[in-house]
């Protein structure tokens, strides 16, 4: 049972990823994509090439995380990495750039290791 609700928080978090990556590589000038990161038009223009490179990163996180679910058990190790490279990834870019990815991109990871752990192999 709890192996099954860590594979779905680490499913979530994998779909969060998909959502931000379309956020900064197709949606970063539109109104929708200004407002959700808090930019100008003319900073969004200027910053595009970017966030589009920033939104294929996420990209990777999250099929790091998909990869993981497919391999079942032995996908274990596969997800405690990518979960460590989403946590890191939100722990830096909530102390350089906006506190709210702490909460939005951190702190799921931490729950999603801790669930994935405590679920074991």
């Amino acid at each position: 049972m709890l192996a099954t609700i860590a594979n779905v928080f680490v499913a979530l978090i994998a779909l969060l990823h998909v959502y931000i990556l379309v956020l900064e590589m197709f949606l970063w000038t539109t109104p929708r994509g200004r407002k959700a990161f808090g930019t100008t038009a003319e900073f969004a223009e200027q910053s595009k090439v970017l966030a589009a490179n920033q939104g294929l990163y996420n990209g990777f996180l999250a099929a790091g995380l998909a990869w993981g679910l497919a391999m079942g058990v032995e996908g274990h190790g596969v997800k405690l990495f990518f979960l460590a490279c989403v946590l890191v990834a939100g722990v830096y870019g909530g102390v350089t750039a906006n506190k709210r990815i702490l909460f939005i991109q951190a702190v799921p990871a931490a729950i999603g290791l801790a669930l994935v752990l405590a679920a074991g192999a």
